[in-house]
């Protein structure tokens, strides 16, 4: 899958697609069902299927500090688009300039003339240009006129309930991965690569491999009973995610202990799928009072896997 970062790198080889625009945080089932169907009008059409997302996310610019937590980071998307058959990521940098571009500067100069879409997939409450003038209907008119189709996605549903990133956001809240799971298609992981830390947790028993959450807020806080994937093997461990209030810490991470792992593993890339929390992050009195907790955790997780 070809990736595109930035208006300025779109040349006129990309010009002619179908295309869909969105966050699609988390890539789960509904957003699936969309690219699935992206992808069969593409090769109907003889023309490659294009996803479309912006970094950072909106939200992210404008409220950063009610911006919702990401269920992914953009390497996560481009690995699922990728197995979905998905032949371009187009990105592009949301920034002051791009929100100020007019509704139908956004259709004519980027979509029509940039990009030559001849096919759109997007949600009916899909809004873009500035101030979100622009919305479905009035892709709907200038469609016409730019001889495109347009078409909207439908809710996807499972038992009743609207498969959505908030609606997986809150089953994570409610500590309720097996839903979360089932509208994912597959377990919540955090995937990252492992950097150094301070290495205070050997010093009482307990060596970590810390994940950076650099600027993505994470859908989950505290410590939890994690599976943990890495140079192809599986392990069981127990995982604090939060800032580290005892140590003093400032920056959001993942930290995961793996039971029974005597590697090295900097710079490795790890993925930690979810299966039970055990309790909320907490500031500690004193480093010894936070070890004597760690063990007790590290105890709990051990009994949600059964061993010894």
């Amino acid at each position: 899958m070809e990736l595109v970062r930035g208006l300025h790198n779109i040349q006129d080889r990309h010009k002619g697609c179908v295309l869909t625009i969105g966050k699609f945080d988390g890539v789960h089932l509904g957003h699936q069902a969309v690219l699935s169907r992206l992808v069969e009008k593409a090769k109907e059409l003889k023309l490659p299927s294009v996803v479309m997302v912006f970094e950072p996310q909106p939200e992210e610019v404008f409220t950063p500090e009610h911006a919702p937590a990401r269920l992914s980071r953009l390497r996560d998307k481009y690995k699922a688009f990728a197995s979905l058959g998905i032949d371009r990521l187009l990105v592009i940098n949301f920034n002051p300039k791009l929100s100020s571009m007019s509704a139908n500067a956004f259709i004519e100069d980027l979509l029509v003339k940039k990009l030559g879409v001849q096919f759109l997939v997007v949600g009916d409450d899909f809004r873009f240009g500035h101030k979100r003038q622009g919305n479905f209907e009035l892709l709907q008119r200038e469609s016409s006129r730019f001889r495109f189709d347009v078409v909207s996605t439908q809710s996807f549903k499972l038992l009743e309930c609207r498969i959505s990133s908030t609606e997986i956001r809150t089953a994570l809240e409610q500590n309720n991965f097996a839903l979360a799971e089932r509208m994912l298609g597959t377990p919540f992981v955090i995937s990252g690569r492992v950097v150094h830390g301070d290495k205070k947790g050997r010093t009482i028993g307990f060596p970590t491999a810390n994940v950076l959450l650099k600027r993505c807020r994470s859908p989950v806080q505290g410590v939890y009973a994690v599976k943990v994937k890495v140079k192809g093997e599986c392990y069981k461990g127990v995982a604090n995610v939060g800032t580290r209030p005892t140590v003093k810490g400032e920056r959001s991470q993942l930290e995961v202990h793996i039971f029974d792992f005597k590697q090295t593993i900097y710079g490795e890339l790890v993925d930690v799928s979810f299966v039970s929390k055990i309790r909320e992050e907490r500031r500690f009195d004193s480093f010894e009072a936070l070890r004597s907790q760690i063990t007790i955790d590290a105890q709990a997780a051990r009994a949600q896997f059964a061993i010894a």
